[in-house]
């Protein structure tokens, strides 16, 4: 039984198939419907092959350098005490919600290290004032528990 693959070339982090760079095999529809429409991988010819250099090149530079630097990050963004204020109703209810984006900028105000948003893992926006949990992916063994306190104001 035959079994057809599309080759394709990832530009973005996708869960489970693979980072920025990688070549991969998906399912024809797979790839045709998900992943090339919503930009997260271009089709494989030979000169995109020689692209496939640049994009992992530009993902060395952005990403955290080695198993040392993420653990030491870790450390840093554990101790790290996270405020952001919004405006909410009485009930604490938020108008509108915090999401990856925020807590990103928000690291980076309370003097934290540089974190990519698209490496926060916020399953469900945060919609009301609080404490809140949020986990940041530093390298594909080490990630880190933020406490982010939303405030209503």
């Amino acid at each position: 039984m035959s079994r057809k693959v599309m080759k394709l070339i990832l530009t973005q982090e996708v869960g489970g198939l693979g980072a920025p760079g990688d070549v991969v095999d998906v399912a024809p529809g797979y790839g045709r419907n998900y992943l090339l429409p919503r930009g997260f991988a271009m089709q494989w010819t030979r000169g995109a092959e020689k692209q496939v250099e640049q994009i992992k090149r530009a993902r060395a530079a952005r990403e955290i350098r080695s198993l040392e630097d993420a653990q030491a990050a870790a450390g840093r963004l554990e101790k790290l005490s996270v405020r952001l204020t919004r405006r909410a109703g009485s009930n604490g209810r938020l108008f509108g919600s915090v999401g990856a984006a925020d807590i990103a900028a928000a690291v980076r105000a309370a003097g934290g290290p540089e974190v990519d948003k698209r490496k926060i893992v916020v399953p469900d926006p945060i919609k009301s004032a609080g404490s809140h949990r949020v986990q940041v992916r530093l390298h594909p063994e080490v990630s880190a528990a933020v406490t982010v306190e939303v405030a209503a104001g």
